[in-house]
């Protein structure tokens, strides 16, 4: 009987759910998150980035096996993986979990996309990747995550833990799609930790480097697999062993319990966070406070003074420096910016309550929104600190010249297990992000055709209408 390693364990999960397939509620799950993934891979068009790392897609050349969302022609599924995953992240608008604070799907779908195009699988094949796949980055996230420090070790070790957990992950759901059984699964994870990276620095200091991690992750899973296809081989101890790689990236502070306890009978994919808003996660409630406020009628024109209470940990994300949070410089510096949250909720806008529209330079620079800001107070609140990172609680309080003061507290976070989008919301942040790229009748489409993802023959129909996109101005 082989070795039970914390490997062979995944890998025989993945061969096991290939045969058995899905609970139904985990199979929702996915086919909510292949929907929101296309769309923020529309939605990412507007950046830069997004166009230099599809530039270089193009310009690789190969064999056309998987489409990629913006190119009109099929490119290698390396490539289509590397330029979705590219796409799918650089927004900051897709899943976390938590508490890993890990992006799972926008490694995952991407890879699992590319593979099942290029092994001709079809839509029930895919939904059952995707599900062990962000499954198995998620229990490797749980392993480097350190409950004394309420953190992830990875990111104490400068890791981006959403590349690195995410190129296994992937690597397993296109190994299952190129068709691997459980040795070769086994072997997919030995290669592909050879090739998992990302540091994450430019948080700190800037760089758009971050934009590139899930689609390397994507790009390394759909390698790994072809490669362990034609005869490449893994350690079996790949996550444990003396020079594995939870000794490589957690210097050995794993908790092995968490990769395979319970495993295909305790599921976290449907509890995995949509993001309601496209900000930092940890804004969020304070987004929701705003919009509840102004559905009260707070006068904004009155405001005085705001305090945005939060937890201690997430004050050096959205609080710190409170000057430079005050007076964003641009609207990607907006979406780390509490008092830029609670104000733009106080002020409403679109999407689910904000969308992409409430978060571009000209709104950061905006002389009004800087006044409200610049009397908003970020501080720290035991309550909050001691929920977090199970939730990223805050609690607003507005005082107005007239001397009433207005309340409101967000203890859980919308798109989270608590308080989930519906299919319908999800629907409409789709299309809130395609909106101007695609015409509607074609966003229909695709909505409908992942709502009967198990029924589609050929997963390559789900990316054509996606692959000619309308120029639009941000």
């Amino acid at each position: 009987m082989p070795e039970q390693t914390l490997a062979r364990q995944l890998a025989a999960f993945a061969a096991r759910t290939r045969t058995t397939g899905l609970p139904d509620p985990v199979a929702t799950s996915v086919r909510q998150r292949v929907l929101d993934i296309l769309g923020l891979c529309v939605a990412a068009h507007r950046l830069p980035t997004s166009h230099a790392a599809l530039e270089h897609v193009a310009e690789q050349g190969g064999r056309a096996q998987a489409y990629v969302v913006g190119l009109p022609d099929a490119v290698p599924a390396a490539q289509a993986a590397f330029g979705n995953g590219v796409l799918a992240h650089s927004l900051d608008y897709d899943d976390t979990h938590l508490p890993s604070v890990l992006h799972p799907s926008a490694a995952v779908v991407p890879a699992a996309l590319a593979a099942a195009q290029a092994a001709g699988a079809d839509g029930a094949a895919l939904t059952t990747a995707v599900a062990v796949g962000i499954e198995v980055t998620v229990r490797i996230g749980m392993a480097g995550y350190d409950p004394t420090l309420n953190n992830s070790v990875f990111f104490e070790h400068g890791q981006h833990a959403t590349s690195i957990c995410g190129a296994m992950g992937a690597a397993v759901a296109a190994g299952m799609l190129v068709g691997l059984d459980e040795d070769g699964l086994l072997d997919v994870l030995g290669v592909t930790a050879s090739m998992a990276a990302g540091v994450i620095e430019a948080n700190r200091t800037g760089g758009t480097v971050k934009r590139l991690h899930c689609g390397w992750a994507a790009h390394s899973a759909v390698t790994a697999a072809d490669l362990v296809r034609r005869g490449f081989t893994g350690p079996p101890t790949v996550l444990e062993g003396r020079f594995g790689f939870f000794t490589a990236f957690l210097r050995g502070e794993a908790d092995h319990d968490q990769v395979t306890d319970g495993i295909g009978e305790r599921w976290a994919v449907p509890d995995i966070f949509f993001k309601p808003y496209p900000a930092n996660h940890f804004t969020h409630a304070a987004i929701d406070a705003g919009l509840a406020l102004r559905a009260q009628g707070v006068p904004v024109d009155r405001i005085d003074h705001i305090e945005l209470r939060v937890p201690a940990a997430v004050i050096r994300t959205i609080g710190q420096p409170i000057d430079t949070k005050r007076a964003p410089d641009t609207g990607y510096q907006a979406q780390f910016s509490g008092p830029y949250a609670v104000v733009a909720g106080l002020l409403g806008g679109g999407g689910l309550g904000l969308g992409l529209g409430d978060f571009t330079d000209e709104l950061a620079r905006d002389p009004a929104r800087r006044a409200l800001m610049a009397r908003v107070d970020v501080v720290a609140d035991d309550e909050c600190s001691r929920i977090f990172p199970y939730q990223f609680p805050a609690v607003v309080t507005v005082r107005t010249d007239d001397g009433r003061t207005w309340r409101e507290e967000v203890l859980t976070n919308r798109g989270g297990p608590q308080r989930p989008l519906s299919d319908g919301e999800l629907a409409m942040k789709f299309r809130d992000n395609v909106a101007g790229r695609l015409d509607p009748d074609t966003a229909e489409k695709v909505v409908a055709a992942v709502g009967a993802l198990a029924d589609v023959t050929d997963v390559a129909d789900l990316l054509r209408p996606l692959t000619r996109l309308r120029t639009a101005t941000d």
